[in-house]
C-alpha cells in the first residue's frame, strides 16, 4: 500500500493518482479524503503496473470524472465542456 491509497503504486503512479485526487478536489469541491476514498473504492486490489500504466494514456481529469459521476443511459460521462455535455443527464 502507498500512503492513503489501498493499492501498490510506484512513484510515477503515486503522482498520477495524486493528480486524480487533485482534479476531483478542484473540479467538484469534494474533500481530499472523499476523493481518496472514491479512488480506493474503485481501485483497491487492482493490479496497477509501474509508470506508465495503460491508464496513463488519459489525463487524470478523465478518471476524476468517472469516479465522481455515474455514466448516463448511453454510457457517457460529462467532460466539463458545456457544449459537449449539453445532452448528458447527470442527475
Amino acid at each position: 500500500m502507498t500512503e492513503k491509497f489501498l493499492m501498490r503504486l510506484d512513484e510515477g503512479m503515486l503522482a498520477y493518482f495524486r493528480g486524480i485526487v487533485s482534479e476531483m478536489v478542484a473540479r467538484f469541491g469534494i474533500s481530499p479524503a472523499e476523493a481518496v476514498a472514491r479512488v480506493n473504492e474503485r481501485y483497491q486490489g487492482a493490479d496497477i503496473s509501474p509508470w506508465p500504466d495503460l491508464m496513463c494514456h488519459e489525463l487524470p481529469e478523465y478518471w476524476a470524472y468517472g469516479l465522481y459521476y455515474f455514466p448516463d443511459g448511453d454510457g457517457r460521462l460529462p467532460t466539463g465542456s458545456e457544449d459537449d455535455d449539453e445532452g448528458i443527464d447527470v442527475a
